[in-house]
């Protein structure tokens, strides 16, 4: 298992139920075949520049251990999920 390093920018104007809907299938989806070494809600912020005309959203960064197959099913659930703006999936050389 290797080290990954996923942070992604929830939609602003979903309420805190559907924001900790979103962030625990994501949990569920790493935690089937990885395990989650750190988990950081940051909380609503400023984003650098507008996205699809929002200007804010809920930050979420976690570091965790995964196979190719974890990192490939995460990838494909995020790009499909209308609650996320944007996310990076990036090794982690910590």
């Amino acid at each position: 298992m290797r080290k990954y390093e996923v942070m992604y920018i929830i939609r602003p104007d979903l309420e805190q139920e559907a924001v900790q809907a979103t962030v625990e299938k994501f949990q569920n989806i790493i935690n089937n075949g990885g395990e989650i070494t750190k988990h950081d809600l940051m909380g609503k912020r400023r984003l650098a520049y507008e996205i699809n005309k929002f200007r804010d959203g809920h930050y979420v960064l976690v570091h965790f251990n995964a196979n190719n197959d974890v990192v490939s099913e995460l990838d494909r659930v995020m790009k499909i999920s209308d609650e996320i703006i944007r996310y990076m999936i990036v090794k982690d050389v910590a």
